[in-house]
Parts: C-alpha cells; sequence; structure tokens
C-alpha cells in the first residue's frame, strides 16, 4: 500500500523531469495523507502533459452521496481494470503522481517507519487514477495511488508498495486511447529493487501534521 509519501524537488525540477507544458507551485512537503490536494499530472489534447491539483482519495464520478464511499487512497493494479469503482479511470484516466519518496511501515521493532526512494534521487512517478466529481460546490479532482506486489528490497518492510512508472513509459501510461488491459498492466509491475533505497526514519512521520525536513534522514534502527 502506500499512506503516505513527500515532494520537496521545486515545481521547475518537476516540469522538466515530466516535461509539462506548465508548472504547479507546491511544497516542499515531507509528510502528505490522504484527503491532501497535491499535484498530480495528465496528458491533455492527447500530446500535452499538464500538472493540476487534485485530492488524495477517489470519488468517482458517478457517486452520488459520497458520505456512503470510503474514498480509497489505493486501488490494486492487478484488479484495477474490473473493479467498479476503478475500471473507468483505468482505462481513460491515468495519470502520475511526482514523489521524491514514500513511507512504508515495517512489522519489525514496533512498526518503524522506512523511507524509499531511487538512488539517484530522481523523482518518481507513482501510477494514479484521476476522476472528476461534479460536487454541489463544484467540480472536485480525486485521485487513488495504483500498488502493486513489493519487489525483494521492499519485501521485508511490507508485502505491497506504489506502482512506479519508468520514464520510457510516461507517454504510454498517460495515453488515454491506450485501452488494451494487459499492455496497460505490464506497466504496472514492480520497479527494479536495484534502483531504489530504503533506510529507518523517525517516526514523527506517525504525526500527519508533522511536515519537516527532518523525516528524510535517516536513523539508526
Amino acid at each position: 500500500m502506500c499512506g503516505r509519501f513527500a515532494i520537496y524537488s521545486s515545481p521547475g525540477r518537476i516540469r522538466n523531469h515530466f516535461a509539462t507544458v506548465n508548472q504547479l507551485n507546491f511544497g516542499p512537503h515531507f509528510n502528505i495523507a490522504p484527503a491532501q490536494t497535491v499535484p498530480v499530472i495528465r496528458e491533455e489534447n492527447h500530446d500535452k502533459r499538464t500538472v493540476i491539483p487534485a485530492r488524495w482519495g477517489l470519488i468517482p464520478s458517478w457517486v452520488d452521496d459520497t458520505e456512503k464511499l470510503q474514498q480509497p487512497y489505493n486501488a490494486k493494479a492487478e484488479t484495477a481494470a474490473i473493479n467498479p469503482l476503478f475500471r473507468h479511470a483505468y482505462r481513460n484516466s491515468r495519470i502520475l503522481i511526482p514523489a521524491d519518496a514514500f513511507y512504508e511501515w515495517s512489522p519489525r521493532n514496533g512498526k518503524q517507519p522506512y523511507l524509499i526512494k531511487l538512488r539517484d534521487d530522481e523523482p518518481m512517478g507513482m501510477a494514479g487514477l484521476l476522476e472528476c466529481w461534479h460536487g454541489y460546490d463544484g467540480d472536485i479532482m480525486t485521485f487513488t495511488i495504483l500498488t502493486t506486489l513489493a519487489n525483494q528490497l521492499m519485501a521485508d518492510i511490507h508485502d505491497r508498495m506504489p506502482v512506479i512508472i519508468k520514464p520510457d513509459n510516461y507517454t504510454a501510461w498517460l495515453d488515454g486511447r491506450l485501452t488494451d488491459i494487459p499492455k496497460i498492466q505490464a506497466m504496472a509491475q514492480p520497479y527494479p529493487e536495484r534502483f531504489m533505497e530504503a533506510y529507518p526514519i523517525s517516526r514523527n512521520v506517525n504525526n500527519p501534521l508533522y511536515d519537516s525536513p527532518d523525516l528524510i534522514a535517516p536513523i539508526q534502527e
């Protein structure tokens, strides 16, 4: 699963990495939790990548009463194509969620939190699904993060991890014209562990109100 992540790259760096036509001033934020609004990247007009704000926790467009919906912040990549909550967005509205790191809790030592990031310190594009919900006060953009089975690095920490899209696949992942499920699923596989690293961090991350750069510093476990 993925319940917390961080964005501390500058908006300009995010724009350059994802080749977007605009940038959204945001951050840095070191402890992003569900229900918060963050920048996400989608494709418009089949050739332009744009950054827009969206709230973490999916509300499908067909939902009438949000009080009765859990607003899931994760979706399993293996079943999203057939799950009624996600199947429309899986085919038509795939997005990338920029992140520099995400957090996960190991059952060892009383749920020790870990930071996981790419070894080269480049931003990562986590796979997501976007929906526009037409609420009483206007349209609300919401999203969920796709998860998959853990790679070898993550396996000792948790049995699942967010889907991280390889940069070579950004264009195909964002292309709403691609509706071939096997081809989509082929991009939603565990990211190679040799390109990632993980280390223990402060338990201050347990508090969603704690948002400080010391959260990304390694500690002695």
